[in-house]
């Protein structure tokens, strides 16, 4: 009998981007100290918000960063400047890789995975592009992801763009990616709603991971976290 590994999920809607990453940090130092710790995976949306990985060049910027249109942040992930905002569902995978393949480019190809095999659903064709990290559909760009590894264990993750607004993708060179437009799911399919397309997200990572999804053991909002 195979023991898929146990993967706590917690699903928020809107919040702040601060929050989330000091709640990542918070999960990834108690499964340092603890590897035996179950695995989490949170899904989320964000306010508008910049985040600049921590090697970005602010050449990708199209603005003066000391006076950015919304919130801006760098943070320890890899790649460079992307943009979040309501109406795409942001993952964070907490995973000790040691439970799977302790390989970074192994785990960049499953997270794309799992969204490739979702918009299958929708029989959309979402592909990878050689040399590059994240989903496209028909050339345009639709997913992106950006990791951080310590010890093994991961953060930060992907961001689906379900149905947001773009306008704010103008401000930036997403990614850093000059020449491949940025989209979303919507375009291709109107009316579809992030509520719709999250579950699909928590089922298809279960199944690419091999993981049993399971609620929290205390069903805490992040104000109980951090308050």
């Amino acid at each position: 009998m195979i023991v898929r590994p146990l993967c706590q999920i917690y699903d928020f809607g809107s919040v702040p981007y601060a929050v989330a990453w000091n709640w990542q940090h918070s999960l990834v130092q108690d499964r340092k100290l603890n590897p035996d710790l179950d695995d989490v995976l949170i899904l989320l949306e964000h306010p508008p918000v910049y985040t600049l990985g921590q090697g970005s060049d602010l050449q990708f910027l199209k603005f003066d960063p000391r006076q950015s249109p919304v919130e801006l942040h760098r943070v320890e992930r890899g790649g460079e400047v992307t943009y979040h905002c309501p109406g795409q569902l942001v993952g964070y995978p907490i995973l000790n890789l040691k439970r799977y393949t302790p390989d970074l480019h192994w785990y960049l190809r499953q997270l794309e995975e799992v969204l490739i095999q979702v918009l299958k659903l929708y029989d959309l064709p979402g592909e990878r592009i050689p040399g590059l990290t994240g989903v496209w559909i028909n050339g345009i760009k639709v997913a992106a992801i950006g990791i951080k590894v310590s010890r093994w264990i991961t953060m930060h993750g992907f961001a689906l763009n379900v149905c947001p607004d773009l306008q704010g993708f103008e401000a930036i060179i997403p990614c850093g990616i000059a020449h491949r437009p940025v989209g979303s799911l919507a375009q291709f399919i109107p009316n579809l709603t992030l509520e719709q397309v999250r579950s699909q997200v928590a089922e298809t990572f279960a199944q690419v991971f091999g993981v049993e999804l399971i609620p929290p053991q205390l069903k805490l909002t992040l104000d109980q976290q951090f308050g």
